[in-house]
C-alpha cells in the first residue's frame, strides 16, 4: 500500500471516529437539555400551578389518612359542595387544615346532631365519604341554622367525630382568600390516586 493510500485510509478511520465522538457528544448534550428542561417545566408546574400538601392527623378518614400526600392547585378557585380544600386560615392550632366543603356563599346549613344528618338548604344531604354519623356537637359550637357569607366556606372532616371544623368557633367558616388550593388526587401511598 502506497503512502498516500495509508494517509487516505488513515484519515477517513479518523474522520469516522470523529463523526461517532461528535454523534455521541449530541446525545449526550440532546438527554442533558430534555433533562433541564423537563426539571424546569417540573419546577414551574410545581411552584405555581400544583403544590404537595400532606394529610397529618385522622379527621378526613376514611378518606385520607395520617401521611397521605395530595397534590392541592389554586388554578381553580370557584369551590363547590364535596371538595376537599386545603385552609391556611389563621387558627388557634396555627396550622394548615385539609377538610372538605360542605356549603358556599349562600347556602344555610343545618345539622340535627342527635340523628346525625346534615342539612344543606332544608335538603339532608348523601354523605357516602364520612366515617361516622355527625353526632359531635363542639362545646363551644356556631348557632345553627347558619347562613353562609358571600365568601365563605363551611368545612368538615370525613371522621366527623374526630374533626375540629367549621361546627367549632375556634374554627368557624373559612374565607376563601385562604384556601391554599383543592386537591386533586393522591401521590402517597402509591396506588391510592383517588380522593373522594
Amino acid at each position: 500500500m502506497r503512502r498516500t493510500e495509508r494517509y487516505t485510509a488513515t484519515f477517513n478511520k479518523n474522520k469516522t471516529e470523529q463523526k461517532h465522538i461528535n454523534s455521541v457528544i449530541f446525545k449526550i448534550y440532546e438527554w442533558a437539555g430534555t433533562f433541564v428542561s423537563s426539571f424546569i417545566i417540573v419546577f414551574v408546574l410545581l411552584a405555581f400551578v400544583f403544590r404537595i400538601a400532606s394529610v397529618s392527623g385522622e379527621s378526613m378518614v376514611p378518606t385520607l389518612d395520617d401521611g397521605n400526600r395530595l397534590v392541592v392547585s389554586n388554578l381553580n378557585s370557584n369551590y363547590e359542595y364535596g371538595d376537599i380544600v386545603v385552609v391556611s386560615q389563621p387558627n388557634y392550632l396555627n396550622e394548615n387544615l385539609i377538610k372538605r366543603v360542605i356549603a358556599v356563599g349562600g347556602d344555610t346549613v343545618d345539622i340535627d346532631f342527635e340523628k346525625g344528618i346534615v342539612y344543606i338548604n332544608e335538603k339532608k344531604i348523601d354523605e357516602p365519604y364520612i366515617n361516622t354519623l355527625t353526632n359531635y356537637e363542639p362545646p363551644d359550637s356556631v348557632k345553627f341554622p347558619l347562613v353562609v357569607p358571600q365568601g365563605y366556606l363551611f368545612v368538615m372532616g370525613d371522621n366527623r367525630n374526630a374533626s375540629l371544623d367549621s361546627r367549632s368557633q375556634s374554627i368557624g367558616l373559612i374565607d376563601e382568600r385562604y384556601i391554599f388550593g383543592k386537591a386533586y388526587f393522591r401521590i402517597l401511598p402509591f396506588g391510592e390516586w383517588g380522593i373522594y
